[in-house]
């Protein structure tokens, strides 16, 4: 197992940030090489110059897919240089989510190995992967569209939660604009341009009364103001626009909510998604893993992951993955290497149990 950090520390050294395509590309390249390597049949997608891999039978149905990527977020190149210290791995990535790659490559490795050595294929195995590089600037390229082209009766996606909590629930997001108008004034009267930027406040505090406090019951809803930009033009007032992001869960019905706002508000709204929520459905492989796993318990999350894809095609899921004290993004991130053993150790096991069929099916 210990292959899965020294793996993990070559793929760190790859600046995979969404400002360097080239690195993207580049690590991309290297995982390619590495499947060639192990013998492993796969497809390089490609959406608008964003690539994934998949590894699937050509028929395009795998029982069960891991879900992966290699994008980072920005990061001074320091933190491109994998550090070794105390049992743990720091480096950009090396939670978010590049030892999830190196584990399911590895995982994939030893099962194709066996299977080759048995003289079977690799259609054979009981699961196939996914990795994308632009999960964390909206995932819309990648899991998006390669999730169109694979059925799958159960996903892991190793991107949150930890050992001791498997995700099966977050939140659906919405991302829209508001935009004032842009109304002509009188040159003598420049104090007129207040009244866009009143207005502007005045249809966000509507937003936040009506979905933050009109139901208190279910407080677990956000909204989040990313940015405000001005346009000034002469003689004219100027013309605010607003990013809004919120997160809204199962009691809540967006649609309905965004005609109630277009017939209330002063700005114009603009309705960039509507994305789904993960809910927990049923499934009979994630009581597997809770019977392997005997520390790890199902739990919720606030935050938003290719996971929510899964929704949209219909796909049961949980989200996994080994311990990291939530520091991605941080300058100290980094990934407790005894728990990403303990996740392989418990998905190799899983595996077989689904290869020999062992009390599994899809229900």
């Amino acid at each position: 197992m210990r292959e899965i950090i020294d793996l993990t520390k070559k793929l760190i050294r790859f600046k995979s940030m969404p400002s360097k395509p080239q690195e993207i590309k580049d690590c991309v390249g290297f995982i390619e090489k590495y499947l060639l390597d192990c013998k492993a049949e796969y497809r390089l997608f490609n959406h608008h110059k964003t690539p994934s891999i998949q590894v699937v039978p050509s028929s395009g149905f795998v029982p069960i897919l891991l879900m992966t990527h290699v994008d980072v977020v920005e990061a001074p190149d320091e933190l491109f240089n994998p550090v070794e210290k105390s049992r743990k791995l720091y480096g950009r990535g090396s939670l978010d989510d590049k030892y999830a790659v190196a584990l399911s490559l590895v995982l994939l490795k030893e099962h194709l190995q066996k299977l080759h050595q048995e003289g079977k294929n690799q259609d054979t195995l009981p699961f196939g992967m996914l990795i994308t590089s632009d999960e964390e600037i909206g995932g819309f390229n990648g899991a998006n569209k390669a999730l169109q082209d694979i059925e799958t009766d159960f996903c892991i996606v190793l991107d949150g939660g930890n050992l001791e909590k498997i995700v099966v629930k977050e939140k659906g997001l919405v991302r829209l604009k508001l935009i004032s108008p842009d109304k002509e004034i009188a040159e003598a009267k420049p104090g007129a341009g207040k009244d866009a930027i009143e207005k502007l406040i005045d249809d966000l505090i509507k937003i936040k009364t009506y979905f933050l406090k009109s139901v208190p019951e279910h407080p677990y809803r956000s909204v989040n103001i990313s940015n405000i930009k001005s346009k000034n033009s002469l003689n004219r007032s100027p013309q605010l626009e607003t990013s809004l992001k919120i997160r809204y869960t199962e009691n809540d019905q967006m649609n309905a909510f965004m005609t109630r706002l277009h017939g209330e508000l002063h700005s114009k709204i603009v309705v960039e998604t509507i994305e789904p929520l993960l809910d927990p459905i049923p499934s009979s492989y994630l009581k597997l893993i809770l019977t392997l796993s005997k520390h790890t318990a199902i739990g919720f999350e606030d935050g938003s992951n290719d996971a929510r894809f899964l929704s949209k095609y219909g796909m049961k899921g949980i989200i996994w993955g080994a311990n990291g004290n939530q520091s991605q993004h941080t300058v100290s991130e980094h990934v407790d290497i005894k728990s990403v053993y303990s996740v392989y150790s418990i998905l190799d096991e899983f595996m077989k149990r689904c290869y020999t069929q062992e009390n599994i099916s899809p229900q």
